[in-house]
């Protein structure tokens, strides 16, 4: 008789640790978290812009992997120009990946996110999607930084396009989509 007595007690105050846990616990999905404060810009003392953009890729679409095909975009804009705010020692690299996180599109790359860090892929087209001589590359206020996208540091209004090149940016850096 005691043991079925304690018993019900311990089982008793298994549930009530359970239903604690439960209550206290804010539980969200991933959109939920990654979305909460993705965008307060209002009170926001700086902010940046960018875009993502494969345009190239339809002036080149026979170089593109045929399984890609149902990917490209329309209008060749993977996300239109968004404002972000930007927090102390944001990258270009910080941005991106907060962008992709906050509108769910898929991106791959490879070293450090603090300094070296290589976007291999974004939206499914990756180097040498589009040929052998194809990849992403950035531009800053128009121009082509030479530093990685991890180690350029960004300033308030800063301009960040992400641009999917098919000739190592010679596409885009002579009347193309970088003057536009």
């Amino acid at each position: 008789m005691f043991s079925k007595r304690k018993d019900i007690i311990i089982i008793l105050a298994f549930v009530m640790i359970v239903a604690i846990f439960i209550l206290n616990t804010d539980f969200k999905s991933v959109d939920e978290y990654y979305l909460e404060h993705a965008q307060d810009v209002e009170n926001a003392d700086a902010t940046v812009f960018i875009s993502v953009k494969c345009e190239t890729i339809l002036e080149n679409i026979e170089d593109l992997d045929s399984s890609l095909l149902p990917l490209v975009p329309k209008d060749g804009v993977i996300l239109s120009r968004e404002e972000y705010v930007l927090r102390e020692g944001d990258s270009v690299f910080d941005i991106l990946v907060r962008a992709a996180k906050t509108n769910k599109i898929q991106m791959e790359y490879s070293g450090s996110p603090s300094s070296s860090a290589y976007v291999e892929g974004i939206a499914h087209f990756y180097e040498f999607s589009c040929g052998e001589l194809s990849g992403w590359t950035y531009l800053v206020n128009g121009k082509s930084p030479s530093l990685s996208s991890s180690a350029y540091k960004l300033s308030d209004g800063d301009v960040i396009e992400w641009i999917y090149t098919c000739e190592v940016s010679r596409d885009i850096l002579q009347g193309g989509a970088a003057n536009e």
